[in-house]
């Protein structure tokens, strides 16, 4: 199979009646296929310590919904990871928030509540993501760029789930292979920023950093950095995935209802014929397998596996989400079974890989054309030093220009060292061009090169 994927920003009837642009204000639907050497060669000794390994663990641990003035930790050699440990590293695209008291009350807050996924589920997600390493499964990842508190209702994300298990089920007919659906859902609030401030005739303001950070109008209160958004960003993602467990498992998903799957703008499009046809063949190969004997009520006919992902960008929030596994030990952040560090967060030293190299979550790692091949290996040796399949996702954010250019460079760099991991492309995310308008938008041709 082939290492190229697609991922695209595009909203739902651009995706359809406008098949030159992809606006920039909607969702993400990523894909990716993988490959590697069935023998691959023995990656080089690391140095490293996983503080996600459980034997690394050589000092008793209290639970992590403990305050920040206490925090298990793991030791061994020169290299110490806590929950807090980050805060010694420097720290990228985190806001400065004014009131320090607030902020604490909040945070201590969030330990408390109950976590928004569990450990297990996170560890199912990445056996399946090993599958797709090994070239034997395809991730379909799909949902917002940035999820927003004005735009949440129930239809935008059943609207959402529905696309995805559409996309779902033509790659899985067409691939014959199992699809893994993971939403860009239930959590991707944060955005970083090129620059932490933006001016309009002459007013400078502090930069919009996400709906959990600020507010997007331009005016000073918005812009703020206000950490009761968080309490407001902890409960939208834990009703998001309520709803999206519901739909995955209620008979929404079932395969017999793939005809009603489509959206109602595809009626009348060539598109939606083409679906409509897939369809149909899908609803023959069911009826063959029922007059064969076959039951089509099978929790796998009628159910599907979901997780959620976002970038792991507000390291406050996601400390005070991770919690310590009663069953192995191991520490997950918890707002999501996935988590991503993003192009400008993954500085070997940073905080937030400090952060990552904690938790037992699979992982992201985005890349753009800036990219070293050797700094990419020695990222992927802080975060996944045991080389399990599954651990690490690179997600590829360079223009189509650049593809055929850098992205083979870092392949076979990873591929030298020995190193498994899922190879994924966005073509959204450095593949931008304005329209005559100001908004940013995507060329159609230069998504399908990438």
């Amino acid at each position: 199979m082939a290492l190229a994927s697609t991922s695209s920003a595009l909203s739902s009837n651009s995706f359809v009646n406008n098949p030159q642009l992809f606006s920039s204000k909607s969702s993400t639907l990523l894909l990716s296929s993988n490959s590697t050497p069935k023998r691959p060669r023995a990656s080089r000794p690391i140095s490293t310590v996983h503080a996600a390994d459980k034997s690394s663990n050589s000092t008793p641990a209290t639970t992590a919904t403990s305050t920040s003035t206490s925090t298990p930790t793991s030791t061994r050699g020169p290299l110490r990871w806590s929950l807090d440990s980050w805060k010694s590293k420097q720290a990228f695209q985190l806001p400065e928030y004014p009131d320090k008291v607030a902020l604490d009350s909040v945070l201590k807050t969030l330990e408390s509540f109950p976590p928004i996924v569990f450990a297990g589920e996170a560890r199912s997600l990445e056996e399946r993501l090993g599958q797709a390493a090994l070239g034997n499964a395809f991730l379909l990842q799909g949902g917002d760029c940035a999820e927003s508190f004005k735009e949440f209702n129930a239809n935008n994300i059943r609207d959402t789930f529905r696309v995805i298990l559409q996309m779902g089920v033509v790659l899985m007919f067409g691939g014959q292979m199992p699809v893994i659906k993971v939403g860009r859902m239930a959590g991707q609030f944060a955005k970083p920023r090129s620059d932490p401030f933006e001016e309009k005739d002459g007013v400078k303001l502090p930069s919009y950093r996400g709906d959990n950070v600020n507010g997007d109008a331009f005016d000073e209160k918005s812009r703020i950095p206000d950490p009761d958004r968080m309490i407001r960003a902890y409960t939208q993602s834990v009703a998001t995935l309520n709803l999206l467990r519901a739909f995955a498992t209620g008979g929404y998903a079932a395969m017999q209802r793939v005809n009603q799957w489509n959206l109602d703008f595809t009626e009348q499009s060539e598109q939606g014929d083409r679906y409509r046809e897939l369809a149909h063949r899908v609803d023959e190969a069911l009826g063959f397998m029922s007059a064969a004997g076959l039951t089509v009520g099978h929790p796998v006919m009628t159910t599907t596996e979901f997780w959620t992902s976002h970038e792991c960008l507000l390291l406050p929030y996601e400390q005070a989400l991770t919690r310590e596994d009663s069953t192995t030990g191991l520490y997950y952040d918890c707002s999501a079974h996935m988590i991503w560090v993003g192009e400008r967060t993954r500085q070997l030293d940073g905080a937030h890989v400090e952060f990552l190299r904690g938790v037992a979550n699979p992982l992201g790692i985005k890349v753009s054309d800036k990219m070293d091949p050797n700094e990419l290996v020695r990222l992927i040796e802080i975060l996944n030093p045991q080389n399990k399949p599954g651990r690490i996702t690179i997600i590829t954010r360079m223009g189509a220009e650049n593809m055929r250019v850098k992205l083979p460079h870092l392949i076979r760099a990873v591929r030298r060292a020995g190193q498994i991991v899922t190879w994924v492309s966005d073509p959204m995310h450095g593949n931008t061009i304005k329209a005559p308008c100001g908004l940013k938008t995507r060329s159609f041709d230069a998504i399908r090169v990438r």
